[in-house]
């Protein structure tokens, strides 16, 4: 099979769909790969570096698109709708949920779309493609909160860790998932005051096994948010309903009543966020003020660390890029995992938790 990786586009994504390694494993396999010239680069690849191991360098976007398969990392932006063909498979991020539009052009251009975060396995590693960007994206959020909170960026001048005689800033969580959790572990390390809010009291009963008395664990309803928010430093929105749009948790007077030059860093921006006040951003110009409240949207987080990030994505998908390349559209068929990354095949959107966002363009 041919298989193109393009250069991504999305505003400083560094991150690239396939890394020389993974290129060596679908050589070995018998696949030509087309990776557009310094699609690597931002991740530390040089193209020598696909060369050495099978791969071909192409000049234009074109030639890495009109491929069979192609893999990239975030969803087509709408100077790429041009490239989508029919019976092409897509394989990337796509959160069709926040995106109508790319949703009607995939329907209507006939790409068999199958996004990385809805491919879902029975057990504890249900959505085994979204784990490693939720785990640096959780990470993140609190470097990047602790960043935004310095007032020399725009914050309230907080030292998440505090220090002897003063008392450590506080960081709220909305949603104890995979971000949720890895968030706390990065704030629990700086020293910060800790809470995590969820609706699913067994994952509360496994956060305090894994916390201890370390971070303060509460039933989310709406109580017990307006409380939190109103207190927090750092508000960290880490709240996922997979394929579907995130629920709108923090409404904008609620936002008017936290602290001027609090931090809201919303993770879930790319499934349309859950605070009322806050929308996408980007690396370029991430922050606003809203309410007096730092508001950061960014919806490719990882994208800021993409040498870490292009290999921890690679260690997860690569097993069904193979086998989406040697079985082509058999694979759906053979793998229930990757048959519920289908979110648009043969004209028809076919994702459940989508075709709720999106009643009337099922058919």
């Amino acid at each position: 099979m041919e298989i193109g990786v393009p250069k991504e586009s999305k505003d400083q994504e560094f991150r690239v769909g396939l890394s020389p390694s993974s290129v060596r494993v679908l050589r070995e396999n018998g696949h030509n790969i087309f990776v557009e010239t310094q699609a690597g680069t931002g991740a530390g690849f040089t193209d020598d570096d696909y060369k050495s191991v099978g791969g071909e360098i192409v000049s234009t976007p074109d030639a890495a698109w009109n491929r069979d398969l192609v893999v990239k990392v975030k969803e087509p932006l709408t100077s790429e709708y041009k490239f989508l063909q029919k019976g092409q498979l897509l394989f990337t991020y796509l959160h069709l949920a926040a995106d109508r539009k790319l949703t009607e052009h995939l329907i209507d251009c006939g790409t068999c779309a199958i996004a990385y975060e809805t491919v879902e396995q029975p057990g504890a590693n249900k959505l085994p493609l979204l784990s490693p960007m939720s785990i640096i994206a959780g990470r993140l959020s609190v470097q990047f909160g602790a960043r935004f909170l310095e007032r020399q960026q725009g914050g309230r001048g907080v030292l998440l860790g505090g220090v002897p005689g003063v008392k450590p800033g506080k960081v709220v969580i909305l949603g104890g998932g995979v971000v949720g959790t890895e968030a706390a572990k990065i704030a629990v390390g700086m020293g910060a005051s800790v809470q995590i809010l969820d609706v699913n009291v067994e994952r509360l009963s496994y956060l305090e096994t894994l916390f201890g008395s370390r971070v303060e664990l509460l039933y989310s309803n709406s109580a017990h948010i307006e409380t939190a928010v109103k207190e927090a430093d750092l508000l960290i929105g880490a709240v996922l309903i997979p394929g579907r749009r995130a629920p709108i948790l923090v409404k904008r007077d609620l936002v008017k009543q936290m602290r001027p030059g609090s931090v809201i860093i919303d993770v879930a921006v790319d499934q349309g966020g859950c605070v009322e006040t806050l929308h996408p951003t980007s690396h370029t110009s991430p922050i606003y003020l809203e309410e007096d409240v730092v508001h950061y949207g960014v919806p490719n987080m990882p994208g800021a660390v993409p040498w870490t990030a292009t290999q921890a994505l690679n260690n997860s998908t690569l097993p069904y890029v193979v086998e989406l390349a040697n079985l082509g559209t058999k694979a759906l068929e053979i793998n229930s995992a990757l048959a519920k990354g289908v979110n648009v095949q043969n004209h028809r959107l076919v994702h459940p938790a989508v075709q709720s966002v999106f009643p009337d363009l099922v058919n």
